[in-house]
């Protein structure tokens, strides 16, 4: 056998067979990174559905994919934790009718006056106006007011209920928890932030690995959870600055806002209207900034609500979907905050 075969028998048909097991194995050794999952957060449970904030729609959001589930937390007299989205109890519940001389002299029926007994013996409703004695639904086509059953119930109560779902159906939907109006608990003499950590953290929520993101509207408040309360219970969750349209916020919305949020949370939670210029229509949309902006900063951005009712939306969006579209596509965010998660979950699965 000449040299040359021998170099190839020794060298170069054991470099084609190793090329053949790499390719027979599946390797691609220049696939493209996949990209992040778009997260499909459930606005108050499944609120498009049923009454916000009710075990049963934070159940169907669960059955319908949403990845995260939000959870609005308010105290009570006796320093429970009930999920409701306001530290009012008029708009969503027939207090008015129970305690008809227990609210305060703005004529509101707050939360923070009743203990948790006194708030689990009132009927939940969808969330309604009041215009000459009549309950007018806000959402006309949604849930009917007077019909069924349902409650408030406790941060702890959803916490298991979602856990135990995850351990039923083997899947690992998260919670969003939205601490509401801490200025105002401290004027009450309460901590609501130290209060829904300690709950938390009794869950097992204590890591940014875990399936929670813990968001408030202020910032001040967002700081001292992460500067201070965090690091004395020994817990590093990840935190989501809200933002709405109110000039407080103005701040934030250049680059160098979004690398001071970006000191002390992991991702923003904008109104949607932040991202769209103003003069935006069909043939001429125009985003703003604030995406690229947070992105650069390292944040994520979940914009909040998605709804399919018309005057919720655009008025140079198509349908849902075209809305969904402009934002999951063009805004390139991140995750959205929707009253129907079956709906994003669907065009998600469609378009991805």
């Amino acid at each position: 056998m000449n040299i040359i075969r021998r170099l190839l028998l020794l060298f170069v048909l054991p470099l084609a067979a190793c090329v053949v097991t790499t390719h027979d194995i599946g390797l691609d050794l220049g696939a493209a990174p996949q990209e992040p999952k778009k997260l499909v957060i459930a606005h108050r449970g499944a609120s498009g559905y049923l009454p916000e904030h009710t075990l049963a729609a934070k159940a169907m959001a669960y059955a319908q994919g949403a990845d995260y589930i939000e959870q609005d937390l308010v105290l009570t007299k006796d320093d429970q934790l009930v999920v409701l989205h306001d530290r009012h109890l008029d708009t969503v519940t027939n207090v008015a009718e129970l305690f008809p001389d227990r609210s305060r002299d703005d004529g509101r029926y707050y939360v923070i006056d009743f203990t948790l007994e006194e708030i689990r013996s009132l009927s939940v409703s969808e969330r309604f106006e009041m215009k000459d004695g009549v309950r007018l639904p806000v959402f006309e086509d949604r849930f009917p007011i007077g019909k069924s059953s349902f409650r408030v119930h406790t941060l702890a109560e959803e916490i298991e209920l979602i856990q135990g779902l995850n351990v039923s159906t083997g899947k690992t939907v998260g919670i969003y928890p939205e601490i509401k109006s801490p200025q105002f608990h401290r004027d009450e003499g309460k901590d609501i932030a130290s209060a829904a950590l300690s709950v938390l953290l009794h869950y097992g929520y204590d890591d940014k690995s875990d399936t929670v993101f813990f968001q408030c509207f202020d910032a001040d408040e967002l700081r001292r959870v992460h500067g201070e309360l965090m690091p004395q219970m020994g817990m590093t969750l990840k935190l989501v600055q809200l933002m709405s349209t109110e000039k407080q916020y103005l701040w934030m919305l250049s680059a160098q806002g979004m690398q001071r949020v970006s000191v002390y949370a992991d991702g923003i939670g904008p109104s949607a209207l932040l991202l769209i210029a103003r003069e935006s229509t069909a043939s001429t949309f125009k985003g703003t900034r604030l995406v690229e902006f947070a992105h650069k900063a390292g944040l994520q951005v979940h914009p909040y609500t998605f709804r399919r009712e018309r005057d919720q939306m655009p008025p140079f969006a198509e349908d849902y979907d075209d809305f969904l579209r402009i934002f999951f596509e063009r805004v390139n965010v991140d995750g959205v905050f929707t009253d129907f998660p079956d709906l994003t979950v669907d065009f998600l699965e469609r378009e991805q």
